[in-house]
């Protein structure tokens, strides 16, 4: 089977970055570049490009402002002529449609990859302007450009408008680079040593419905109350870290990094023992439609070995097998997650979770299983 010359479209990303979307767009280009394609990605530089196969080529919204995307479509649409591409991959935005649009004018298949709605959410923002402006542009903008789509590519096709065809859909879920993110690492941590506590890693942006307040809050509760076996390393940054610093205040063991480079993470990971995911989807709006996103640093906390303790919502409990591959609590329960920490006291029990967890992602969450599936539908486009 030839090699397909594929143009990749993220320009509200940088790479390289610290932040999901960046990897994201880094995992999957890298991953089909492996699989023998030509893969050129448009993106804002975060810095040295990095090393390998794929071509990068910079651009950003006019003006630095992602919402003005979509006017980047005669330069999407000149490097697709330039790399000859069969076909067009764009990461989904609300105001983008700039890779759909060039593939249209190219004459070859359109890919959109969607991990936020493309319908509103009841009382959005964008609903409410669209209802303002009678005619509803953004709508009809969203829905002409989900017609000239050939393949959806989504974690969650709830966040799709009901009337595609199914056919038109991967679902998949993104993934961890099992190759980096891996048990036994030997490499420094970037934080103190332990001192023989159980630590328990949060690493995320520090957005209100990630919850990172919520494990800095539990392991507050528990040293109140004697238990101080446990501490926690927090990385990254964001408008919540403020606040989990000062719930965790006076609480040993305890240690917040800032954000570090993605490349540092899997060595961070290594030296901790719980991976947590404390999730409020009702503290972000659009989850009102479900909880769509595929989390990226559960599957990484799986990938290097890690028991994943998160809430026990219907969507998460696919992905974590509860009392296999970690511990999921009740969000109703102000105690849960102070509960589902003390069942991963034991060492014993944290190995055989973290293990199941390692196995099920290189199976099912992995990046390399991600890029197999898109392959496939990609050649078929092309093909067809």
């Amino acid at each position: 089977m030839r090699a397909l010359r594929i143009l990749y479209v993220a320009l509200d990303q940088s790479v390289p970055g610290t932040l999901g979307g960046s990897v994201h767009v880094q995992s999957v280009a890298e991953g089909l570049a492996e699989r023998g394609h030509d893969v050129h990605v448009a993106v804002q530089a975060g810095g040295e490009w990095p090393a390998g196969k794929v071509h990068w080529h910079a651009m950003a919204p006019p003006l630095g402002r992602p919402e003005l995307r979509w006017m980047r479509r005669a330069g999407v649409r000149a490097l697709g002529r330039e790399c000859r591409a069969d076909v067009v991959i764009e990461r989904y935005y609300n105001f983008g449609g700039e890779g759909v649009m060039a593939a249209r004018d190219l004459g070859v298949p359109a890919v959109l990859e969607v991990n936020a709605p493309v319908i509103d959410f009841p009382g959005s923002r964008k609903e409410r302007l669209d209802r303002a402006l009678i005619v509803r542009p953004l709508q009809r903008w969203r829905e002409r450009l989900c017609r000239l789509t050939s393949l959806f590519v989504t974690p969650a096709a709830d966040i799709l408008p009901s009337w595609i065809d199914p056919q038109r859909i991967l679902e998949a879920e993104w993934g961890a680079d099992v190759h980096h993110f891996r048990p036994g690492i030997d490499a420094p941590a970037p934080f103190p040593a332990n001192e023989g506590r159980i630590l328990c890693v949060f690493a995320g942006a520090f957005r209100s419905w990630h919850g990172a307040v919520h494990l800095a809050a539990s392991l507050a509760r528990l040293h109140a109350a004697g238990d101080t076996r446990f501490g926690g390393v927090f990385i990254g940054d964001g408008p919540e870290r403020a606040a989990a610093e000062r719930c965790a205040r006076g609480v040993p063991g305890v240690h917040f990094t800032g954000a570090l480079p993605h490349s540092q993470l899997p060595a961070a990971l290594a030296h901790t023992h719980i991976g947590v995911a404390p999730f409020e989807p009702a503290r972000h709006a659009p989850l009102r439609l479900g909880f769509y996103w595929s989390p990226l640093k559960i599957f990484e906390y799986m990938a290097v070995g890690l028991p994943v303790v998160a809430p026990a919502l219907p969507r998460l409990t696919r992905l974590v097998e509860n009392e296999r591959e970690g511990v999921l609590y009740d969000p109703q329960d102000p105690r849960g997650l102070d509960h589902a920490l003390v069942a991963l006291a034991d060492a014993g029990v944290r190995a055989r979770m973290g293990a199941a967890a390692r196995t099920r992602v290189v199976r099912d969450f992995s990046w390399d299983a991600h890029c197999a599936a898109l392959d496939a539908r990609l050649r078929q486009l092309v093909t067809a």
